[in-house]
């Protein structure tokens, strides 16, 4: 859980998600979109290298964790920079609709 909030909490602050500072007249930093890139697929292949390996609450966890980060990536993206592709659109693709399927640890949970 620990190694998954982590990465999550690296991801939204790459984004300018979160701010460090209480002062209310620093300027959020630009969202540093390689970053937040990098720490949302550690998170897609610790989901599939540990698939199979986990309980039905980090399944959730990293799922959910996984669901949000794309989301918020490509939100900041189209904020930031309208108009453009994100990076690696395929793998975003690809991503959002892995995200949105659902996965066989639901299906079997409902069995």
């Amino acid at each position: 859980d620990f190694l998954i909030i982590s990465l999550k909490t690296q991801a939204e602050a790459a984004l300018g998600l979160i701010r460090f500072s209480e002062d209310p007249a620093e300027q959020p930093l630009e969202p540093n979109f390689r970053v937040a890139r990098h720490a949302i697929d550690t998170l897609a292949m610790l989901q599939d290298k540990t698939k199979g390996n986990t309980n039905w609450d980090e399944e959730r966890l990293l799922h959910n964790t996984l669901t949000e980060l794309r989301f918020r990536f490509v939100q900041m993206h189209e904020i930031k920079k309208p108009g453009e592709v994100p990076p690696a659109e395929s793998n975003t693709s690809s991503a959002a609709a892995a995200a949105s399927a659902p996965s066989s640890a639901e299906g079997e949970a409902k069995s």
